[in-house]
């Protein structure tokens, strides 16, 4: 059954509702997806892409019975993964010699998967054209790394519309086609799953790219992607909504993930939580454990967050392997902007915390203190937890929140069965000579009418005079991790 999308252009894919993985098993398609393939009509009938491999004889029997497959002119491949090109080979034994338009790289990629080297191939540059009459011409307009090098975008002039391959496409399947004819959260919610899950390492090639079309000057009135809706209503929202993810995006929201043997890491997960939100109740917070939860919903979480917090138990000196991989996956997406911080519990050693926090550093955030608890947490420890994760909250507002005095009593801040391990950071900006400073690790203040006399810092010494070796008499900590106190407080 094919779709009117624009005067002479008709949608002619398919749908598939029961596909719950794509790339492997590496992003769940909870939602299905459509195969888009578009076949356009002037004097000349040219076809945009093919469907999926698993599809192909539906695809051929239902292209045979819209049009004459003999009169089919050319075929445009965008992007050569099987999805997209799976068809080709079926489609191509029944019409041998017709043209087939794509990128140098797709030639590759294309020969790689059928092994056909003697196709008509007519390989194509970023500004070549191909006229098909009634006055109207596609521009082929390649996007190499949107997702794969052998990507390209084909623009139809006279109708404005861009055949954008991947770009602006969501795994989402649906019976009515057109954006305005779905459920506008569900739409949106898939369309930042699919970009940060997919094309979040490719965040500057995606605005590069982006503004080079839009150099082009060529009025757009559909985006007719590869997966999911065709954008015909206001079609510039996804474009734009691109350009902003693309822009080291992130909202006022932290994510905690975990893996636990003995539920003893999800205990601080837990509180960590509760403090985060008791310092600051408009930040969201969203806890998952990687073992249970979608995988892709906890990265689209991670790429929508200003900070996310790692925990694991120790496990023969190392971290849980569902925690490993998922660090493994962040690395790659390459997140920019974002803060992170470990956690974890352990018995015997604790070495899983520590590698946490090293390959979050490696991954390119800015790392927080982290946090070790000994054994299963009693009271006092989950008293501890919450304290860290209201000073987390702290460290991460996107706005001045005011510091609260700590619930922590002295024996759980100096508990040796919980450590804090201190991050690199900057100093604080200099401060006027009145202006007291808060431990942002144990909440004791430092007060310069008051000095520290047990550390011969004598009352009246403004904190930038403070010596670099002092440390903070309640945690032990360094100069490093204190901040000016909004307001007034005592000691």
């Amino acid at each position: 059954m094919s779709i009117l999308v624009k005067n002479n252009v008709h949608w002619v894919g398919q749908r598939d509702w029961e596909v719950r993985d794509f790339h492997g098993t590496e992003y769940r398609t909870l939602r299905g997806t459509s195969y888009n393939s578009y076949l356009i009509r002037e004097e000349k009938t040219v076809l945009i892409d093919t469907v999926d491999h698993r599809f192909s004889r539906e695809f051929i029997r239902d292209l045979a019975a819209e049009v004459d497959l003999s009169t089919i002119d050319a075929v445009v491949i965008n992007h050569a993964e099987e999805d997209h090109a799976g068809a080709l080979g079926e489609l191509l034994a029944l019409i041998p010699g017709t043209p087939v338009y794509c990128t140098n790289n797709a030639l590759d990629s294309i020969v790689g998967h059928h092994h056909h080297p003697e196709w008509n191939f007519q390989p194509v540059c970023t500004g070549d054209k191909l006229d098909i009459g009634n006055g109207k011409q596609l521009v082929f307009i390649e996007t190499p790394m949107l997702h794969w090098p052998d990507s390209m975008m084909t623009y139809l002039t006279g109708d404005a519309v861009l055949f954008s391959n991947d770009a602006f496409g969501q795994h989402y399947c649906d019976e009515h086609l057109f954006n305005d004819e779905v459920d506008q959260g569900e739409l949106m919610d898939q369309c930042l799953r699919y970009y940060a899950n997919i094309l979040t390492p490719f965040s500057p090639l995606v605005t590069a790219k982006i503004n080079e079309v839009l150099g082009f000057g060529l009025p757009v009135d559909m985006v007719a992607t590869a997966h999911g809706v065709v954008w015909r209503d206001n079609p510039t929202q996804i474009i734009l909504k691109y350009l902003e993810w693309a822009n080291n995006y992130q909202e006022d929201r932290i994510t905690l993930f975990y893996d636990s043997m003995s539920n003893n890491t999800r205990m601080m997960a837990d509180a960590i939580a509760q403090g985060i939100h008791e310092a600051d109740p408009l930040v969201t917070v969203k806890i998952f454990n990687v073992a249970r939860h979608d995988k892709n919903e906890i990265l689209s979480n991670v790429f929508r967050s200003k900070g996310v917090l790692v925990g694991s138990s120790t496990m023969n000196n190392v971290m849980m392997p569902k925690v490993a991989g998922m660090l493994e996956e962040i690395t790659g997406l390459r997140f920019r902007g974002k803060k992170g911080s470990a956690f974890g519990s352990f018995g015997w050693a604790g070495g899983a915390v520590d590698r946490i926090q090293t390959r979050l550093m490696d991954a390119g955030f800015d790392i927080a203190l982290s946090l070790k608890a000994k054994w299963r947490p009693d009271a006092r420890t989950v008293e501890l937890c919450r304290e860290h994760g209201r000073q987390i909250a702290r460290q991460w507002a996107l706005r001045r929140l005011e510091p609260a005095r700590s619930l922590a009593t002295h024996g759980a801040a100096n508990d040796p069965a919980v450590s804090k391990v201190p991050a690199a950071s900057k100093a604080p900006a200099a401060t006027c000579a009145g202006e007291s400073m808060l431990c942002t690790v144990c909440q004791w203040v430092y007060d310069p009418a008051l000095g520290e006399p047990d550390q011969l810092v004598a009352p009246g010494t403004p904190w930038d005079a403070v010596p670099e070796t002092f440390l903070c008499p309640k945690c032990g900590i360094g100069k490093a991790v204190f901040e000016p106190v909004l307001g007034k407080a005592a000691a």
